[in-house]
Parts: structure tokens; sequence; C-alpha cells
């Protein structure tokens, strides 16, 4: 009963300070984060009211806390602690130089809430993570492209863009109104919605090469991110079996995802890789190329072409003279 009591206790406390963390918290996301029922949840929320926090509710909408109240400093426990070292070192590799600035800005009021041997957990491990990116993330003329992305979602303002795709040499002028943020295959796109196309598109941010601030609002709703990235008809995929030898199967287990695996199965010195692709003519062959002379395609027949194709005019520039 002693342990219950704690963990009831923890527990109250916990969503006292997710109550801080938002203007309005739903019982349903108390519930989710807590792993309990609303109805404790409903409970927890009337000791707190007991115990003197100004907790208000409506139907439908919510809880929050009144305006100005506020826990005194939080303390981290050194596991919490060491999590932000990790967080630290990705915000420098995976921001820009604004952002950065400012994590690094609340990074230093963080720590200065740590109790003592917090603080030295956190010191022995700062220099001892490191995490690289070999990807170029931001254009150098675009230092601050998050933050003004970031703003603008916020405030729902149109930002303005010299934008060049990867084809072009030069860039083209964007009216946008950016819905989300998201990070994938380790480069970061806004999805916006773009005046001069009329709709929905994805930038990514290293091809920006200005952006800009304005005070025009947005001129229509957006969905989420989700939504968006979601919508319209999905590409028809194929299934593709290969063979690849055992040892080499070992170094491509990072990549694959990218290119719609699905499952795999042991075949004696072989594993049996199953995916489901939409991308039979470049994507896909070129990918099975790197580790082709170590791996077989079981089907389909069109693949196996096609990377036929791919390896004959390889040859021929080979062989061609400069």
């Amino acid at each position: 009963m002693k342990g219950d009591n704690l963990n009831r206790f923890d527990r109250i406390v916990a969503m006292l300070v997710h109550l801080q963390s938002g203007r309005v918290v739903k019982a349903q996301e108390l519930a989710s984060r807590f792993q309990v029922s609303l109805r404790t949840v409903y409970r927890d929320i009337r000791s707190l009211e007991a115990s003197g926090v100004p907790v208000t509710g409506e139907a439908g909408v919510g809880y929050s806390l009144v305006e100005g109240y506020r826990l005194p400093p939080v303390m981290f426990t050194r596991e919490e602690a060491s999590s932000f070292v990790a967080a630290d070192k990705l915000m420098q590799k995976f921001s820009d130089k604004a952002l950065g600035a400012h994590y690094e800005s609340a990074m230093y009021k963080v720590k200065s809430v740590l109790r003592g041997n917090a603080k030295d957990w956190v010191a022995a491990l700062e220099t001892q993570v490191w995490v690289n990116s070999c990807e170029r993330l931001f254009n150098e003329s675009t230092p601050d492209a998050l933050n003004v992305l970031l703003d603008s979602i916020a405030e729902r303002r149109q930002v303005t863009l010299q934008y060049r795709s990867p084809y072009s040499d030069e860039s083209v002028d964007r009216v946008i109104e950016p819905v989300g943020l998201f990070n994938e295959n380790n480069y970061w796109y806004v999805m916006a919605y773009c005046h001069l196309r009329e709709d929905y598109r994805q930038f990514r941010t290293d091809r920006m090469q200005v952006i800009k601030r304005t005070d025009l609002p947005f001129a229509k709703e957006h969905e989420n991110t989700g939504g968006h990235r979601g919508s319209g008809v999905p590409a028809a995929k194929t299934k593709v079996v290969i063979r690849v030898d055992r040892e080499a199967a070992r170094y491509i287990g990072t990549g694959r995802g990218y290119y719609g695996f699905e499952s795999e199965r042991a075949l004696g010195d072989w594993v049996e890789m199953t995916f489901m692709t939409a991308d039979l003519e470049h994507g896909f062959p070129r990918w099975f190329m790197m580790f082709g002379d170590c791996a077989e395609i079981v089907e389909p027949e069109s693949l196996r072409e096609r990377v036929g194709e791919l390896l004959e005019k390889t040859v021929a520039n080979l062989k061609q003279r400069r």
C-alpha cells in the first residue's frame, strides 16, 4: 500500500508539471501518458484541487492552470539530466544556428537547477557524446531558416523564399504558408501551401537560398502536417524478393528501410528479403547495384531486366576513352 501511495504521489506531481507545460491539456492525453483510466485522472485532478492548486476544467475542452500559477524550480533526476546531453548534441548538428543558440540558452537555464551530483554527471557525459551529420541541412545564407519557419507556423504568417530545385541552376521566388516541419532521410522539410503552384508542396531547407518573414496572414486554413503528407493517391507498389549473402546482409540493414523493406528469413548462407517498392526504375535497382555482386533477384523479372540495362550502360561508360 505504501508503494502504491508513493506511485500515486509521483503521478500527481507529474500531472501538475504536465498541466504547466501546455495551455490546455485533455484528460485523455493525461490518461494515455500515465497509462491510467479516465476515472483515475479525474480523481487525481480533484486531489490537486483539494491541495490548493488552481485547476480549471471544461467538459470536452480540457484542464488548465490559472494564469500566473507556477511551480517552484523543478528538480531533475540523474537519468533525466543524461537525456539533456543527447538532446544538446543533436540540436547542435540538426538545427540551424539561430535555433541552436536559443536551445543553448535554454540548456544553461536547465543546468542551473540541477543538483550537484547531476551536474557532475552531465559534465562527465558532455565530452563523451558525439553526433555527426553527413548532410548539409541548411544553406549558409539562411542560418535562421528553422527559426523563421517555426515563427511562421505559430503566428500564421506567410514566408517568402528563394528556392532552388535539385535540377535547376536558378532559384525561384515563392510565397508559402508553412503547415509543419519534419525530418526525413536526414533532411529537414517544410510542408507548405505554395501560392505560386496553388497547391501543397514540400520544401527542403538546404535548398532555400533566402527566407524572410512577412506580415501577411495565412489566406487558408490548413490541416496538420500528417494530414497533408498522407493525402493524395498512394503510389502503386511492386513486391520484390532478393537473396543476399548472409555476411553482406549485415551491412545493408540501415538503408533498406528507405526502399520498402517488409520482412526477411534465413536460407542457409543466404538471407531472403521481401520489399514493397514504388520505384523499380531508379531508386531500388540503383540501390541493389551497390551490393549486386553478392546478391540475386528472385522476383520480379522486370527488376532483373532494369538492373541489366544499368549495368550495360555502366560498362559502356567505363570503356569510353576520354
